[in-house]
């Protein structure tokens, strides 16, 4: 079986970013927010899925986008969202496309596989007139407390395995033609052979990876395409502590600042640590010992490597693309939901 590789735009939610993505097939995208739907919509994307629970008041919006788009796809985890659907049929004789969120002991979003309701909701989908159960969705997030290959890949064999498993008592319920997916960066980053057997993969982060994806063992640092340059603002000797223009507004407090070097690795400083954020300021201190200012003179700049990619991307209106030292390219992301 061929496995098909759906890109979750969420993390970056820029057009150049995800014709990258696609290799400019502008299609099998995962978004979630119905900004980013729209967005990709009026950029000649298709075959877009929208893998978030459905929220009511977004039926109606889902439904102009289902009667617009070749395809759409919308997530179902509850009989109440089924419900919603039937009030709102599709013109133009389209039906729903619904992927139907699995719970497979990642404990966020989904139906826990193993409670008979969970076929129940699958067989009241595909008997539904207007709306096809068009397939079966598992978020392996829990891939985000390992450490190292052999971790992950423990939690994306046993995410595959619930997966095909509730695959097989679909189609001995007689319900056939039914995709079946699998996503997180870790577990595409390490991938198991029998995630082949899946319709498709669903990574995001992977396109930037970040300081937590290295310390779980999707990639190295060396891996890490996302920076926040800092400006230094203030020697201050006293406390022992520089002052750089970064606060969480600029790189988020994803992370808690556990990071041996705080809140992000400072690139090509090991010894140190962005120790504490306010809104727009960051407090810098040695590792150990004491600072020799001389090395970080007012007004020079440092590059941090942030904790989580999504979250700091999150809080900036554009990207600058850059090569050898140049910028090469302004991306800009859409907001909202």
């Amino acid at each position: 079986m061929h496995t098909v590789h759906a890109f979750y735009m969420h993390a970056f939610s820029t057009r150049e970013c995800a014709d990258i993505m696609t290799g400019g097939a502008r299609r099998c995208i995962v978004v979630s927010t119905l900004a980013e739907a729209c967005f990709y919509a009026d950029h000649g994307y298709d075959d877009i899925l929208y893998a978030y629970p459905l929220p009511f008041d977004k039926v109606e919006r889902c439904a102009q986008l289902a009667e617009r788009l070749a395809l759409f796809h919308v997530l179902v985890d509850n009989s109440a969202t089924l419900e919603e659907l039937k009030k709102r049929p599709l013109k133009q004789g389209k039906s729903w496309h619904v992927w139907m969120k699995l719970d497979c002991d990642n404990g966020r979003a989904g139906i826990p596989y193993s409670e008979p309701r969970a076929l129940q909701l699958a067989k009241d989908i595909a008997a539904t007139a207007g709306v096809n159960l068009t397939g079966v969705y598992a978020h392996c997030g829990n891939t985000y407390g390992c450490q190292g290959e052999e971790q992950i890949k423990a939690v994306a064999q046993e995410t595959t395995t619930l997966t095909l498993q509730f695959m097989e008592k679909l189609k001995a319920a007689g319900i056939e033609g039914v995709k079946s997916s699998i996503g997180s960066t870790p577990s595409c980053s390490q991938p198991v052979p029998d995630m082949a057997m899946l319709s498709e993969v669903h990574p995001g982060n992977y396109v930037f990876y970040d300081v937590q994806q290295s310390l779980i063992g999707s990639c190295s640092l060396t891996d890490v395409a996302v920076r926040v340059l800092t400006r230094v603002i203030g020697h201050y000797p006293h406390r022992n502590q520089l002052l750089v223009d970064c606060g969480w507004t600029a790189l988020s407090h994803d992370g808690g600042g556990k990071l041996p070097t705080g809140y992000a690795v400072i690139e090509g400083h090991p010894e140190l640590k962005l120790l504490a954020m306010t809104q727009e300021h960051g407090r810098v201190e040695a590792v150990s010992g004491k600072l020799d200012f001389s090395k970080y003179p007012i007004g020079s700049m440092l590059s941090l490597m942030p904790y989580h990619a999504c979250a700091t991307a999150m809080m900036h209106p554009v990207y600058y693309v850059h090569s050898q030292g140049k910028i090469v390219g302004t991306w800009t992301p859409t907001r909202g939901w």
